[in-house]
């Protein structure tokens, strides 16, 4: 949950921002750079690929670039590539146009442009009095890694919702006889702080509408950059160190059928501070009744797929300290036997359960001029730069997908080589989803 007292928001917005915010020496002007490296099993890196299956894409929905990316991009895990956000904010001049010139290694051209976020309008819909059914939520919580289930697992609890009828527009005074009722033992999950910049007045965004494109295989962050554009103190140039460049792909590996215990396991991410993962699956009892079994790497309950967010330097080593996060030199871990069994062998058109992993990389704050080493020398910092960078990995589990789907020879006792399993055909799932 990210909802906070005032006073607790108010300290953790200050911990969040560089030493010269502490000291109530805000910079003028504050760039934000997430970078990010997804890795979806089974699926080819987008920005080496914009033609073929990008092309097939691009016709299906219509014409236009295919996977153009929008602004945030880098948060949540999603297609195989690279990803880049860029937000900054200006008092000097808010909200206006600004160019970011970046190195050739970029390879998204000579600079970015940087534009406020004009909403569209699209998508806009009346909300109308509905009907809310009667729905009965069963929870199932597991945690750690190992091959058997351990005691006093699962944690179950149960939500149940009595229908009635709901007028969105007066909020929860439009709401006639509805009810909620809870019971079982609902772990108490962890804070993560929200430090993450939306869109909003102010700012200015790359990717956007105008000029937003997929960042190509194999780019690097690492060189010279420099914000230009109206109201832009002329000193903001600057230089991003190879420590906060995209990090390498999280090559994770998911070995087993659902009904078994699932080995996990991926090379070393250099820079990585951290690991974790969770793993999901909703699973529909009756029409009104559902199952929701979830789990993660943790040695204590109450860690879920909040902590995939970027986190502080300051919340990984507490948390690995709690064994909450796996260490730097983890390369692998069990998913216990049988917990999302019917994932592999429910009812046929069940989706199965999905796995999430995180590789938590370094938090670079870089402020100009530098903070004097005397206290006493005054400081009037110009402008702040944040550099976050992550690398995640999703895959579904009963797909026994090798690294990036690719098909995995398996040793037999006599030495020999067993065929490869059949893997799902992509494309074919796609033209499926589409409706091809």
């Amino acid at each position: 949950m990210r909802r906070t007292a005032p006073l607790i928001a108010l300290a953790t917005t200050l911990l969040a921002l560089p030493a010269a915010s502490q000291q109530g020496k805000t910079p003028p002007t504050n760039l934000y750079i997430d970078v990010a490296t997804h890795n979806m099993a089974g699926m080819p890196d987008m920005g080496a690929m914009m033609g073929g299956l990008g092309g097939f894409m691009a016709k299906r929905m219509g014409g236009g670039e295919a996977f153009k990316p929008a602004y945030p991009s880098t948060r949540a895990a999603g297609m195989t590539g690279q990803y880049l956000d860029v937000a900054l904010h200006n008092t000097l001049k808010p909200g206006v146009e600004a160019q970011e010139l970046v190195p050739a290694g970029l390879n998204l051209g000579r600079s970015l442009t940087l534009l406020p976020f004009q909403p569209n309008g699209h998508g806009k819909t009346t909300p109308e009095t509905g009907t809310v059914p009667d729905v009965e939520l069963q929870i199932r919580e597991y945690w750690g890694c190992g091959a058997a289930v351990r005691a006093g697992q699962p944690k179950l609890a149960s939500i149940k919702v009595k229908g009635g009828l709901i007028n969105p527009k007066k909020g929860a005074a439009g709401m006639t006889g509805v009810s909620v009722e809870s019971s079982g033992s609902f772990s108490k999950g962890l804070y993560v702080p929200d430090r993450d910049i939306d869109l909003k007045p102010g700012f200015v965004y790359w990717p956007n509408p105008q000029h937003g494109r997929q960042v190509p295989a194999g780019a690097r962050l690492a060189g010279g950059h420099q914000i230009t554009g109206s109201g832009i103190p002329a000193s903001m140039s600057f230089n991003v160190d190879e420590a906060a460049d995209f990090m390498p792909k999280l090559g994770l590996r998911a070995q087993g059928e659902a009904a078994d215990a699932v080995a996990l396991a991926w090379p070393s991410v250099a820079r990585a501070r951290a690991y974790f993962i969770t793993g999901m699956r909703m699973e529909m009892a009756s029409e009104r009744s559902y199952t929701l079994t979830v789990w993660s790497s943790a040695e204590v309950p109450g860690a879920g797929s909040e902590l995939h967010a970027y986190l502080t330097g300051g919340s990984i080593d507490k948390w690995l300290k709690q064994k909450i996060l796996l260490p730097p030199s983890a390369t692998s871990c069990v998913v216990p036997k049988g917990i999302f069994a019917s994932a592999a062998g429910g009812e046929p058109g069940m989706v199965p359960a999905m796995l999430m992993m995180t590789a938590y990389g370094p938090e670079h704050w870089i402020t100009y001029p530098p903070k004097p080493a005397d206290p006493k020398q005054p400081w009037n910092p110009e402008w702040s730069v944040r550099l976050r960078a992550k690398s995640t990995a999703t895959a579904m589990l009963g797909l026994d997908f090798g690294e990036m789907g690719m098909p995995q020879e398996q040793d037999e006792g006599d030495g020999g080589k067993a065929p490869p399993q059949k893997r799902p055909n992509m494309k074919g799932l796609l033209k499926g989803l589409l409706g091809g």
